[in-house]
């Protein structure tokens, strides 16, 4: 077997794990608030700027409609957000929090510093915490730009 090919070599599986690791540990810490991961990361975009349109919070959390319209439907029967479409353009439709969405982030407010202690909780740990976070958006970036950017692996791949 190639060392390259190894699964514990892996950045991409490096990632796809603590992504889900990261995941599981904010579902005890978001279940008291009655709402999932992705929904708290829906409910950051809106308590950063209410009033965005559906593709305005796509672009945010880099999901597409498909994977945020039913998100939004959920929020919404959970008296959350309000989906309003748009008088000009019926295909546009806009998120407000409702007064209950708003008033969750008050709750909210406490999740993000237990996590923080979940991964360590000390000034050094969230210091690297924050480096790793940088690196990590620098890494998508580039991610991004290379699959803007046809090389002659992926020409070669799809012959």
């Amino acid at each position: 077997m190639h060392e390259s090919l190894r699964l514990g070599n892996q950045l991409c599986f490096a990632l796809h794990a603590a992504s889900r690791a990261m995941t599981q540990a904010y579902q005890p810490l978001l279940a008291p608030l009655g709402i999932t991961y992705p929904q708290y990361l829906v409910l950051l975009v809106l308590w950063e700027r209410d009033g965005l349109l559906v593709k305005e919070i796509g672009a945010r959390l880099d999901l597409d409609s498909g994977t945020l319209t039913p998100l939004l439907k959920r929020l919404e029967t959970l008296g959350l957000v309000v989906r309003e479409r748009q008088s000009t353009d019926m295909r546009q439709v806009r998120i407000r929090l409702s007064r209950a969405g708003r008033s969750l982030e008050e709750k909210a407010v406490s999740v993000p510093r237990a996590m923080a202690c979940r991964y360590g909780g000390s000034e050094e740990d969230m210091r690297a915490a924050m480096r790793l976070r940088e690196v990590l958006d620098a890494l998508r970036g580039r991610l991004r730009e290379a699959a803007d950017v046809p090389n002659s692996m992926t020409n070669s791949v799809k012959k």
